[in-house]
């Protein structure tokens, strides 16, 4: 058996040895084009490359479109930008002219029908990647929309998909906005080539073949992409993994496949046989229970995923294929993916081999004005001023919360930036953002504290295909140690100008808790009253579908926090967050967590219910009853998964059992579930027995117990705002 070199070590050309194209004479602009005009200004007749995207043009290394295009750029390319165009014609597809090499698509910084509705599937009402939070600048499936739109505008141009709407579509996926399984969005779109996760690599290769005259569609082989094909190459062993429940007697399916996997042929003999071929050789398919035991190139294998026909009517062969999907996530052993659609195939290359530090500081460095096109003037793009001010320190997540799709799209393993890359764009910031007064937002990235943290055995990592590092339990091999990310905050904090950072991004208490010291740093210096957190349940069956720790674990480190909170003399809580209706989550789960929260004395504004995303694991499960986080047969235990919205609503409702809003709905919830033992004025009660008292004012209702005190962190605080006291007034 052949070891595929994959399997060893993952490796690509440096992103920046590329010979540059011609155009980088022509320096960097400094802001991408959006208009002919801006063009005439830098002398250029044409764009090498545009990009369309959804959202507003910030030229800002936290916008996609931005990172690509002046990445491009520093290539030697001539880069356009379309902004949230009109796609009800080609004609804004046309602004800046045809492009010479390709168009770039991506729907933006989020999926589209992500941006555009909500959980309980209402359109929303504002959209905070465009000016002024104005809603309805962009299409549904924008991918789509826009691609075919290019397309229109000038046909022999090739087009490339991008971003997270296209890497969470790349195979077929269930679509929660129709309630079923939809093609490839590259299917769909029509678009020539897909690139997945972390693009930069895929594309300084297809920029740079295409510029050498090479044509797209012999444009095939590159890690990140998924291309169409019509026919599969010749020479090549396909797994066949497009079935679960295969029969146990291995004869069985040796007489089906008429293959032997004891068979062992002599070297001599066997390369006496190769010398007499002459022409290619058929495909050679082997059953996925016998790939340990049968002799072929592993290099030169893929594995055959059920058709997109059978996922959409069979839900288990769903699951099968998103368990599948996301243990061929490691770059350094994961296999092509093959799924047919129709008459045609989906190729799925192996992930985008993650970037050196050297190639992410070379990424986060350039030239980048670190604000919003002026076209737009003083409209506010509320995204923008959410990040302004923040540092991305690293990529990638190997938590691998079900719920979540930054694994999906950024992998496991996590591609972290030097220190100086880090305080330089500090000193950046101090210097390009107006009106800085020395407040840093954020200092993150998918992650707080998985900064420098990685796999202590190379070994283990070439071979791992655990969905999470942290999940059961933390791996052994796992470095924990912050010292790389506390060392980082001193420094940062140091840096004139800099007054206060904020850590806004989300916190892996569970390796918190092995690093005190982390703990220590973070709560005396960059916790400003609250810190948000997420255990997202209190319950053990929720919590193993969401594959996140245990709530002792979130004991754990509350009671740090909070003593290390009293050590530096200052008063500050933590604000949980929850998940509503995750599958596997009973309702039974969400009263104890109820309790918990009564319990706790906390009073939970925002909440949220479980959005089913396209190719998460938890999407997997919402839509398939099954768990794919095991074996997957049609025997598997199925999942409690609550679809309908009445039963969702219940569970969100509980999230929020002190709003007298949801009294009446809670009450009769609680009789149907026969808990009426939880309604009534009890401390341990969780709604009143009766609806509040007419007041003396007709048409008013008594104020339920404690309704302007606001709950921080497990505390009651009982002075009341100014705020809070006009309002009464005006009542």
């Amino acid at each position: 058996m052949t070891k595929s070199s994959l399997q060893t070590k993952a490796c690509a050309p440096d992103l920046f040895s590329y010979p540059k194209y011609w155009a980088e004479c022509y320096g960097t602009a400094p802001y991408l084009p959006m208009s002919r005009a801006e063009m005439d200004e830098l002398g250029w007749d044409s764009c090498d490359i545009i990009i369309v995207t959804g959202d507003a043009y910030v030229d800002h290394p936290s916008f996609g479109m931005a990172v690509i295009g002046r990445f491009l750029e520093s290539q030697g390319f001539r880069v356009g930008i379309i902004a949230q165009p009109d796609w009800t014609s080609d004609a804004d597809f046309k602004r800046l002219g045809k492009p010479n090499l390709f168009y770039g698509v991506t729907a933006g910084n989020m999926d589209s029908m992500i941006n555009n509705y909500t959980a309980d599937l209402k359109v929303r009402n504002d959209d905070a990647y465009t000016p002024d939070a104005k809603a309805g600048k962009r299409p549904d499936r924008a991918v789509t929309v826009y691609s075919q739109r290019c397309k229109e505008a000038y046909k022999d141009v090739p087009v490339i998909l991008g971003g997270i709407e296209s890497s969470l579509r790349r195979i077929a996926q269930y679509d929660y906005w129709t309630n079923q399984v939809r093609r490839s969005v590259l299917v769909d779109s029509t678009a020539d080539i897909l690139l997945y996760g972390n693009a930069e690599r895929a594309m300084a290769e297809i920029a740079w073949r295409l510029s050498n005259g090479e044509a797209i569609k012999n444009i095939q082989d590159i890690r990140g992409t998924a291309v169409v094909k019509s026919a599969l190459p010749a020479g090549w062993t396909e797994i066949d993994s497009s079935r679960v429940d295969w029969p146990k007697d291995v004869s069985s399916l040796q007489e089906a496949y008429g293959i032997s996997p004891y068979e062992y042929i002599p070297e001599d003999e066997c390369q006496s046989k190769q010398s007499e071929v002459t022409e290619p050789q058929p495909l050679r398919i082997i059953p996925q229970p016998l790939t340990g035991k049968a002799d072929f190139d592993r290099d030169k294998s893929f594995i055959r995923l059920p058709s997109f026909e059978k996922v959409k009517k069979d839900p288990t062969l769903y699951a099968h294929a998103s368990r599948v999907l996301h243990q061929e996530a490691n770059p350094h052993n994961a296999r092509i993916l093959v799924q047919k659609h129709g008459n045609r195939d989906v190729w799925i290359n192996p992930p985008p081999v993650p970037l050196e530090t050297s190639e992410i500081d070379g990424v986060f460095g350039m030239s980048y004005q670190r604000r919003p096109h002026p076209a737009y003037g003083n409209a506010k793009i509320p995204a923008y001023d959410m990040i302004k001010t923040s540092v991305n320190i690293m990529r990638g997540c190997f938590g691998g919360c079900s719920f979540c799709s930054i694994t999906e799209h950024e992998g496991r393993i996590i591609q972290s930036r030097s220190e100086e890359s880090i305080l330089s764009e500090l000193e950046d910031i101090r210097e390009k953002v107006p009106g800085f007064a020395g407040q840093i937002s954020d200092l993150g990235g998918p992650s707080a504290n998985m900064y420098r943290l990685f796999c202590k055995e190379e070994k283990a990592q070439a071979n791992c295909r655990r969905l999470s590092c942290v999940f059961p339990g933390i791996c052994k091999n796992l470095e924990t140690s912050h010292q790389h990310t506390t060392q980082l905050y001193r420094k940062a904090r140091a840096i004139p100008g800099i007054k206060k950072i904020a850590i806004a991004s989300g916190l892996r208490y569970d390796l918190a808790v092995h690093d005190p010291e982390y703990i220590q740093e973070l709560v005396t210096h960059h916790v400003g009253g609250y810190l948000k957190i997420a255990p997202e349940h209190t319950e053990k069956g929720p919590l193993n579908q969401m594959m996140k720790p245990g709530i002792e674990t979130y004991y754990a480190f509350k009671k740090m926090f909070d003593h290390f909170s009293r050590e530096a003399g200052k008063e500050q809580y933590l604000i949980p967050y929850f998940i509503a209706a995750h599958p596997g989550c009973e309702h039974e789960d969400m009263i104890n967590l109820a309790i918990w929260l009564k319990k706790n004395k906390y009073r939970i504004d925002q909440v949220q219910t479980f959005y089913p995303s396209p190719m998460s694991l938890a999407t997997a499960m919402y839509y398939s009853g099954r768990n794919p986080l095991k074996k997957v047969s049609y025997k598997s235990e199925e999942l409690d998964t609550h679809k309908e919205l009445h039963h969702r609503r219940i569970q969100k409702a509980f999230l929020r059992y002190h709003d007298p809003k949801n009294w009446s709905f809670l009450r009769q919830a609680l009789k149907e579930l026969g808990r009426t033992d939880l309604i009534g004025n009890g401390a341990h009660q969780l709604v009143p027995d009766e609806e509040p008292r007419q007041s003396k004012r007709k048409g008013a209702t008594a104020r339920p117990a404690k309704k302007y005190q606001k709950a921080v962190g497990g505390q009651w605080n009982n002075r009341s705002s100014k705020a809070q006291k006009n309002r009464r007034k005006r009542r």
